[in-house]
């Protein structure tokens, strides 16, 4: 099997951070790799065996990238699905399918799926007018989430209604009616939680240790692992993890974004059918990392131990002050402290609260680990040059 598999050529729609990272990995194994991506220096571009310049809209470019490949996967939802879909009608193997992804790019059928199978989710209803977003905050109440269907990430896509008042500043601010809508029922969390899952084509399913993650302005700041639930909790959110992939018929990894009640209980916010940016501790941190593992997953390799080595804690570097020039300062004070691994993207520009990198720091304790994470972040500073 491994004879068979590990020779395979893969094609991956995005040469951003996660494919890189995913290129790395499939490096090792042997595969040959190409990729697609509008940018000619993206952080892909020096470590891939064929890039392929084009937009991720670009038909004939997909199509070429398929050709070129025994399967093709991607980096992240924002593609063209309906080429996707087309080429896997054509015997093309797209992992995770465009069936999953096409589901999952609108988190109103994402929603509406995951409910139907009775996945807890936060109640939600479309919307497309402003009288369509006060009938919300009067049946959900004040405040609530008001989200385009389509294309949010980062929190972009999102606006949190405070009061009656602000309904049609939140429509206006995503579009003003140009997009799909939906309005979801603020959920009471104490917590954000993600868990990472894995599937293979034969069905097996591998589930990585619930992960905490703590945000600043709607973007990723720091993951910590394991997360400080209780047992039953944890338990509860790996299961439901298990499930989405069940419900989802997904290969390769995704990540399952939950929200915690004060009681314990467990939510479903979003789910993203690739690696994900709080999945990066386990380059670190575990026996197989999510990239290696979503790269066995979509060639048909067996999957790998997802079990945690330590405690790790993740920090997102972005980028700071004005656009300009990427120049990384600090590496040397950040990788004097131990346990700390550093990971610089390579993006040729360095934009404000842009994802320029990352460190992750491992240690016998979570408590130590997150010491070290922090002052190693204190010190690095990745900037524009003006």
């Amino acid at each position: 099997m491994l004879k068979q598999n590990i020779h395979k050529k893969i094609g991956i729609i995005g040469g951003g951070q996660l494919g890189q990272m995913m290129i790395l990995e499939a490096k090792k194994m042997g595969f040959y790799i190409t990729v697609l991506d509008p940018t000619l220096h993206c952080p892909a571009h020096s470590i891939v065996d064929e890039h392929i310049v084009a937009d991720f809209e670009d038909e004939k470019a997909i199509r070429l990238l398929a050709e070129k490949s025994d399967v093709v996967t991607y980096e992240f939802e924002h593609i063209n699905a309906d080429v996707l879909e087309q080429l896997e009608n054509e015997g093309k193997k797209i992992y995770p399918t465009a069936k999953s992804l096409k589901i999952i790019q609108n988190k109103f059928s994402q929603k509406t799926l995951l409910k139907s199978d009775g996945i807890p989710v936060p109640d939600f209803m479309a919307v497309s007018s402003v009288e369509d977003i006060k009938n919300a905050g009067n049946e959900y109440g004040y405040p609530f989430m008001l989200k385009s269907c389509t294309g949010g990430y980062d929190g972009k896509g999102n606006h949190l209604v405070k009061d009656a008042s602000d309904c049609e500043n939140a429509f206006n601010s995503l579009g003003g009616g140009q997009l799909p809508l939906m309005a979801e029922k603020f959920y009471p969390f104490t917590m954000e939680i993600s868990v990472l899952a894995c599937r293979a084509i034969n069905g097996d399913i591998k589930v990585y240790p619930v992960a905490e993650n703590i945000h600043e302005d709607s973007i990723l700041n720091k993951t910590r692992v394991p997360a400080a639930i209780s047992d039953e909790t944890t338990k509860n959110a790996m299961n439901l993890a298990k499930r989405v992939m069940e419900v989802f018929d997904g290969v390769g990894m995704f990540c399952v974004e939950m929200f915690v009640s004060p009681n314990g209980d467990v939510a479903i916010n979003e789910v993203a059918p690739r690696p994900h940016n709080s999945g990066h501790y386990t380059i670190e941190a575990c026996v197989t990392s999510q990239f290696e593992q979503h790269i066995r997953a979509v060639s048909g390799l067996p999957l790998g131990d997802p079990s945690l080595i330590r405690p790790a804690v993740m920090r997102n570097i972005l980028g700071e002050g004005p656009s300009g020039k990427a120049i990384v300062t600090g590496a040397d004070e950040c990788l004097s402290i131990p346990g700390v691994t550093l990971h610089v993207y390579g993006k040729e520009t360095s934009k404000n609260k842009r994802k320029m990198g990352h460190l992750t720091a491992t240690a016998n304790t979570l408590e130590e680990a997150e010491k070290n994470a922090d002052l190693a972040k204190s010190f690095i500073k990745i900037t524009g040059l003006q």
